[in-house]
């Protein structure tokens, strides 16, 4: 057994020893669920006021019982009590409020922020106590997430959830992990279930994907989920910039010798837990395994993607009506059926895709002067170059369907990340390279990039 495995199993045995004493503490045994009549409500009112450590272990687990057995509309319920009920101490703020008014010291601006903090905080906090805690919070966030869009006002409860989770699984607490075909299968079925860019389809696509020595995947755990990867990256070792997605994920292919690679390509990023959206480690996951890479193999040069443009198909729809005649002819091209197979019209739509997709990805807005295409916030985000269009590069169901086929590498030019990454953020600067550049310039002047639909 692994170091940290065993840490594992002796935190969580240390855990269950707290909760079984406090259960006695509290004449509760161990096998008798939390009462009914109480409520999940009127447990978290005892958890949040209970004093002793052991007591308000056995408690938080009694309230994750109940939690687990509530229906979709009693969570609802719980979600809207968590923001009526356990919200700041009224009074309390507002006299730290008039402190404040009457000196603005920092003693004052101290009490205010304590004051203002919402008493479901402490109530998450508290929770996270019991066995299995901080997986249980994740869960429900989860949960919440998904209720948001029948019940906006939620978001207030919400934000306390990101603001706790922004602490509890900062970059420092995680753990970068190597996921290998030797990996637990319990850790193998997860890769298989989260995928989220490519589809593994089973258990020899995964070992393509896993044991070739020119195929690497990283994760990020957390010490209290260690057995749940939270992120994770595939990765190509190659040579030379891939343009197409089918050659890397061909199951008759022949591994490249480590000797002969030159170009590590990250080719699949998933975001695996719905609890943590928002919360923003993908970047450090890229820098921590450039840098192991680098270590391992120090013949890399060049470390990019080959990403997915998810909402290009979406857009374009949009933006063929502004399309000329001409080109709006050759849109036309993609309503017919299985047009990918028509070698004549593949070649004919590859430039006018390609420029769109410039265009879409360099120049197109949203309301917050933000790239609209989540992927490329993210790379760009993270001081990558735009540097290369791919027609025809993912030909899949899913490909055509989010993109026409079209991918698109991003460059992870190491000197140059940090600088990038400066002018994106304050300035909203996309890098391209000059291919790109040539790309965006070809527009005709009369036409106005869309910023958003």
């Amino acid at each position: 057994m692994r170091a940290f495995d065993r840490e594992s199993v002796f935190f969580g045995e240390l855990f269950n020893g707290i909760a079984q004493r406090g259960r006695r503490l509290l004449w509760r045994p161990q096998s008798q669920a939390a009462l009914p009549a109480e409520g999940i409500a009127g447990l978290a009112q005892k958890l949040i006021s209970s004093r002793g450590e052991a007591s308000g272990v056995a408690l938080a687990a009694d309230l994750l019982k109940a939690w687990r057995r509530l229906d979709n509309e009693a969570r609802l319920e719980w979600f809207r009590t968590l923001m009526s009920a356990f919200g700041p101490d009224q009074k309390r703020l507002e006299a730290a409020v008039e402190t404040w008014r009457s000196g603005h010291t920092a003693e004052a601006a101290s009490h205010l922020a304590t004051a203002a903090e919402p008493l479901r905080q402490e109530l998450f906090r508290r929770i996270n106590l019991a066995p299995g805690g901080t997986a249980a919070l994740v869960a429900m966030r989860a949960e919440l997430v998904r209720h948001l869009r029948q019940a906006p006002e939620l978001e207030v409860v919400d934000r306390d959830f990101v603001h706790l989770f922004s602490s509890w699984f900062n970059r420092g607490f995680l753990m970068m992990t190597r996921i290998d075909w030797s990996s637990p299968a319990s850790i193998l079925e997860k890769i298989i279930r989260y995928e989220a860019v490519h589809e593994i389809h089973g258990w020899d696509d995964l070992r393509r994907r896993l044991q070739p020595t020119d195929r690497r995947c990283f994760a990020f755990v957390h010490p209290q989920m260690p057995d749940e990867p939270l992120i994770f990256v595939e990765v190509a070792l190659t040579s030379g910039m891939p343009g197409s997605v089918d050659g890397l994920l061909a199951g008759d292919r022949s591994p490249l010798n480590q000797a002969e690679a030159d170009t590590a390509v990250f080719y699949s990023i998933s975001n695996t837990q719905v609890g943590l959206k928002g919360i923003s480690f993908g970047s450090f996951l890229i820098k921590q395994v450039v840098e192991d890479l680098l270590r391992d193999l120090p013949n890399l040069r060049t470390f990019v993607t080959l990403s997915p443009i998810p909402g290009f198909a979406e857009w374009l729809s949009s933006y063929r009506q502004q399309a000329s005649p001409d080109e709006a002819k050759l849109f036309q091209l993609l309503d017919e059926p299985d047009w990918h197979g028509d070698a004549d019209i593949v070649e004919t739509l590859a430039p006018v895709l390609t420029q769109a997709a410039a265009t879409y990805l360099a120049a197109a807005k949203d309301a917050a002067a933000r790239p609209l295409d989540p992927v490329a916030r993210f790379h760009l985000g993270n001081g990558a170059r735009l540097e290369r269009l791919n027609a025809s590069a993912d030909l899949s169901p899913k490909g055509l369907k989010q993109s026409h086929g079209m991918m698109v590498n991003y460059l992870y030019d190491l000197p140059s990340i940090e600088a990038n990454h400066e002018a994106f953020a304050n300035k909203g600067e996309v890098a391209a390279s000059k291919a790109v550049l040539k790309l965006l310039a070809s527009e005709r002047p009369a036409r106005q990039p869309i910023s958003h639909f």
